[in-house]
């Protein structure tokens, strides 16, 4: 077992300092984005809509992010338990902070990061600690495509057809995962083919953990849980329309940050994608608001969701090594889920 553990760190750290160099670059690539389009739109324009902001209103809107993490903290800790996994909340939270750095890693590979530290702490199998994280992340999905269906139709009659396939996609796919036959019958079918035959057993193992996280109750108390942490965020993108005093309704302000959030989820943290949206939406749904204010208000409300994330999680992916070492006295759990 300590050998296990002393290979299982060795290649932490590894995974680790990549997430602390893609960090880096990530910051850097965020900052030309918007230095880019702050000065193809209008640059003191810009400058001047974020001297008028009504800087107090900052503190509400970072402490609805930090509701927003609380959240779905609450919920990957109550998943890893579903799966019989118990670990002490503090060094929980300082593993979950790292995957908010890791959000930005390419197709957000990164946050299995979240899984493995959980795995090195306590000895608990990938195969039961990965489930938690995918159907930690497939809620997260679910609730916000949820949110940008309230008022696709309304808001933008275009894109109703993505944001209803994309729920029609994601609903299918949780029931598949949620169904012991179709499962079942998948994990045997993979047995027989030649190669990838040998990876029955452990996949089987996952899906049978997966099956626990998206029972009935728990899925719909985690989907739950995920649609008020989401809508917290937009909540805040709200009150920093407000800061600029721009007249934009919480329900328009709702679907635009939830629809540009689930356009940006092909990138890493919505680099690029999710900032157009908003940059590019925001004067279309709300009253008399300059281009400049729209890029103002998506600065802002991506520094203190996005970019506020990623610092703590930079902080926590400094401290990591010293947190996550296993605790004498931890037993250790079994194999099986």
């Amino acid at each position: 077992m300590s050998n296990d553990l002393n290979a299982a760190a060795a290649s932490s750290r590894t995974a680790l300092d990549r997430g602390r160099r893609w960090t880096a670059y990530a910051i850097a690539i965020g900052v030309l984005l918007y230095v880019a389009y702050a000065m193809l739109r209008g640059w003191q324009e810009t400058a001047d809509a974020l001297a008028s902001f009504r800087w107090w209103l900052i503190a509400p809107v970072l402490g609805l992010t930090l509701v927003n993490y609380g959240l779905r903290y609450l919920k990957w800790a109550y998943l890893l338990q579903r799966v019989g996994v118990t670990i002490d909340h503090r060094r929980n939270l300082w593993i979950y902070a790292t995957g908010l750095a890791m959000v930005i890693s390419p197709a957000k590979a990164g946050e299995l990061v979240k899984p493995y530290l959980v795995g090195v702490a306590t000895g608990a199998p990938m195969v039961r600690t990965i489930p938690a994280l995918v159907t930690e992340r497939a809620t997260d999905g679910l609730a916000v495509a949820l949110l940008a269906a309230w008022g696709v139709s309304t808001y933008y009659a275009d894109g109703s057809q993505a944001v209803w396939v994309t729920l029609l996609v994601s609903g299918l796919g949780i029931a598949a995962l949620a169904s012991e036959t179709i499962t079942t019958a998948g994990v045997r079918v993979l047995a027989a083919l030649p190669l990838v035959g040998r990876f029955a057993t452990p996949i089987g193992g996952m899906l049978e953990a997966m099956r626990i996280c998206l029972a009935p109750g728990p899925l719909l108390l985690t989907l739950a849980m995920s649609l008020l942490a989401w809508w917290a965020e937009c909540v805040g993108y709200w009150l920093v329309f407000a800061g600029l005093g721009a007249s934009a309704s919480l329900d328009a302000s709702t679907f635009l940050y939830a629809f540009a959030t689930l356009g940006g989820g092909p990138s890493p943290g919505g680099l690029g994608l999710a900032d157009a949206f908003l940059i590019e939406g925001a004067p279309r749904l709300v009253p008399d608001l300059a281009v400049a204010q729209a890029v103002a208000a998506a600065l802002l409300i991506r520094v203190a969701t996005l970019w506020f994330g990623v610092i703590l999680g930079a902080v926590a992916l400094l401290r990591i090594d010293q947190v996550i070492k296993p605790l004498p006295s931890e037993p250790v759990p079994s194999d099986s889920p």
